[in-house]
């Protein structure tokens, strides 16, 4: 929980700007607000408002302020906002102001999000969408961050909890009166098990999604291979439209891994130019070699590049993640089963970049995955395995009670939310104990 103090930081961008927002959270918000701009302005409406350094009395900046009490705020606390000149001099000269205030410190990375997790404002995947929401890149990303800012696998995994913890009330209840004569122990082993193997399956159809959601925050991974001067590092640059990579004539030129992000159809493709494959004694050449073998290992897709006059050295990944490229079609192509492009004059590569979009689509799907992050899979697996046991066959109820906690505080820990009262709620709200 928040420790009482009240925290500040900036809202928008580093660098000049025409407005810079800094955001304030906690229980001095309202002193702070009252300090600096002499009054306290009505709730939820902007105001302008000449900001003082409440030490010295010395115009800070004429700004624009917002007053949102608590709780129906982003943090569940008393927040305020000041709209600021986007200069460093006036942000700078604000921050410092803000600290010389008694039971106020600069925020730390994440710390308003963490505080409306903490508060109930939000579960923890919400919070982790507004994070993904930040760093997207395309649109296929955006989508994604989107959905689980919204909540959409919180209320999923919210819904799978709250029937498990009717099912442990139940199991614990069974448990406790299991010497009255009226407690049908058959029928209720076999309502129980019913109901976990739905909510089991079910969680097995979202681990069942290739990890689509974890692979599209990542990216699709296309790692260029081939022989030396088999024009890896050239039609890296040309799919690129920049000189990411140095292109020469010298064999061996490319030495360690060169990695360019692109945006195709909305999805995000990662293009990987590596050392060319060859036998060679020079410990560094081999070195990027031994990182080209393992980066193939890893690819969702492999282009086997070959100028025709080359051939590819080394083993390359199983042949449905691989395509094979004849480079420098411009100079003639030998007509074998190959995608033909030429970096020098276009040929080839809108067909090229086609392929890589259906391959990348088919892998990442478009931002509909539940499952974004390894953390969520973990929780998910680990609930459906304690599943698996209580529906293994007969065990002592202790046992099948356990494993149904432990099953419902994993999906605690993916939402962020793990309370043993929200058992004791059901258990006593759900039977009639002590009549």
């Amino acid at each position: 929980m928040s420790d009482g103090t009240t925290i500040f930081a900036p809202a928008s961008g580093f660098g000049r700007a025409a407005v810079a927002v800094i955001r304030i959270s906690g229980p001095a918000a309202s002193s702070l607000l009252e300090a600096m701009a002499g009054r306290l302005p009505p709730p939820r409406r902007l105001s302008l408002n000449t900001l003082r350094d409440p030490a010295t009395e010395d115009v800070l900046d004429s700004a624009l302020i917002v007053w949102m009490p608590g709780p129906a705020t982003f943090t569940g606390e008393d927040m305020a906002e000041l709209h600021l000149h986007g200069g460093l001099a006036v942000r700078s000269a604000v921050m410092a102001a803000l600290a010389t205030h008694q039971g106020c410190r600069h925020a730390e990375p994440g710390a308003f999000s963490r505080r409306a997790v903490e508060n109930g404002r939000m579960d923890l995947t919400a919070a982790e969408g507004a994070a993904d929401l930040i760093e997207a890149e395309t649109d296929a990303q955006r989508r994604q961050a989107l959905r689980q800012l919204d909540g959409v696998l919180g209320r999923k995994v919210s819904d799978w909890r709250d029937r498990l913890i009717d099912l442990l009330a139940g199991a614990e209840a069974a448990l406790d009166f299991s010497d009255e004569g009226d407690v049908d122990e058959m029928a209720l082993d076999a309502t129980l098990h019913a109901k976990a193997r739905a909510i089991r399956d079910e969680i097995d159809v979202v681990l069942a999604d290739g990890r689509r959601g974890e692979r599209l925050r990542e990216g699709f991974v296309v790692v260029l291979s081939g022989p030396p001067n088999a024009g890896k590092s050239t039609l890296l640059n040309a799919l690129s439209r920049r000189d990411a990579a140095i292109v020469s004539a010298i064999p061996g030129t490319t030495r360690d891994l060169i990695e360019i992000r692109c945006d195709l159809g909305g999805l995000p493709v990662l293009i990987v130019d590596t050392a060319g494959l060859r036998d060679t004694v020079d410990p560094v050449e081999a070195e990027g070699i031994r990182r080209t073998r393992k980066r193939m290992e890893q690819a969702d897709l492999v282009l086997a590049l070959h100028s025709g006059d080359d051939s590819i050295n080394g083993a390359v990944p199983l042949p449905h993640r691989t395509i094979r490229v004849h480079t420098k079609a411009d100079l003639g192509h030998d007509g074998s089963d190959t995608i033909a492009v030429s970096a020098v004059t276009g040929q080839g590569l809108d067909r090229l970049l086609s392929i890589i979009e259906e391959r990348a689509e088919a892998a990442l799907g478009g931002g509909d995955a539940l499952v974004t992050r390894e953390r969520h899979r973990d929780g998910l697996t680990r609930c459906r395995d304690h599943l698996g046991r209580v529906l293994s066959g007969p065990a002592l109820p202790e046992l099948l009670a356990e494993d149904l906690r432990l099953a419902v505080r994993a999906l605690g820990e993916v939402a962020g939310r793990v309370r043993v009262e929200d058992l004791l709620d059901r258990l006593f709200s759900g039977f009639c104990i002590g009549k």
